[in-house]
């Protein structure tokens, strides 16, 4: 894995992680993914491909994803990812059940 897909700091912008992971996606996948395309539903993404991207997001924006934060609902698509990294790097809506 190279750093062009996601910096290992703190995202600024939910926009900014879309594009690393819309950008790591097409790179695994062969695939353009748009932010709200359901990536399961569409086939791209079995359960196996879904903890690679536990670990990447992990890897990449120093977060620990545990307990409710695994639901299917925060991988589901690009946009749900962006959200779930933005909220626990500013460690806000952690009660959310979004």
């Amino acid at each position: 894995m190279t750093a062009e897909y996601a910096p290992a700091v703190a995202p600024e912008t939910a926009e900014a992680v879309e594009r690393a992971l819309t950008d790591f996606l097409a790179e695994k996948t062969n695939t353009l993914v748009e932010p709200g395309e359901d990536l399961f539903a569409s086939g791209l993404v079995s359960s196996m491909f879904a903890m690679q991207l536990v670990v990447h997001l992990e890897e990449s924006y120093d977060i620990a994803i545990v307990g409710s934060e695994l639901k299917l609902d925060n991988f589901r698509t690009v946009q749900a990812m962006a959200r779930l990294v933005i909220r626990l790097c500013t460690g806000s809506d952690k009660a959310s059940d979004s």
